[in-house]
């Protein structure tokens, strides 16, 4: 939990990209689907890179770390896939959105019950992550819907995830700032 709470910056950022991304998604909505693709694509890519370098500083604090690990692995899965088909079809981009939703969603919601001993604002998680497995949902009730719609859908999805992520992340910087050194791991001896 310290780690979490002191490397708040790291939700922080990924809030803000997802954010972006969501402004970006409205500012042009006649992207054409293979923009779409990539700017997906970039977007998994650095959230699992993100994710990735929370597992590595989690792990050497000995603290769970797997699911970022899990999460980070799928979301450069996910970015890779993307970039070596950009011609994939609308249908294959939608399943492989949504399933990244819905899984990325089911490791919020885990980690959010996770914190709820720690912090008061674990809430924000939770709704990050019922938000991403709804638009999983959404995505995959609707997969012949077309592409402008889609990429508005993720506008949408991305600024809400963004908005709440950099809640939460403010939150626990608060709660690093109130705990601070008290609450830091101990080095085994």
């Amino acid at each position: 939990m310290f780690l979490l709470a002191m490397n708040w910056w790291s939700l922080a950022l990924r809030g803000v990209i997802a954010i972006l991304l969501g402004l970006l998604t409205f500012t042009w909505p006649g992207i054409t689907l293979s923009a779409f693709v990539l700017l997906f694509g970039a977007y998994a890519f650095i959230d699992g890179i993100v994710n990735l370098a929370g597992a590595v500083q989690h792990s050497r604090m000995h603290e769970r770390w797997g699911a970022l690990l899990v999460e980070g692995i799928l979301g450069i899965v996910a970015g890779i896939v993307t970039f070596a088909w950009p011609g994939v079809t609308l249908l294959i981009l939608i399943i492989i959105i949504a399933v990244w939703a819905v899984m990325t969603g089911v490791f919020e919601i885990a980690a959010a019950i996770r914190l709820r001993k720690h912090i008061s604002g674990e809430w924000l998680l939770i709704v990050t992550g019922v938000a991403s497995v709804l638009f999983g949902i959404l995505l995959f009730a609707a997969p012949a819907t077309g592409a402008l719609v889609i990429a508005l859908w993720f506008g949408v999805y991305a600024i809400v995830f963004g908005i709440l992520l950099t809640a939460l992340a403010f939150r626990l910087r608060s709660w690093h700032k109130r705990h601070g050194t008290l609450a830091a791991p101990r080095p085994a001896v």
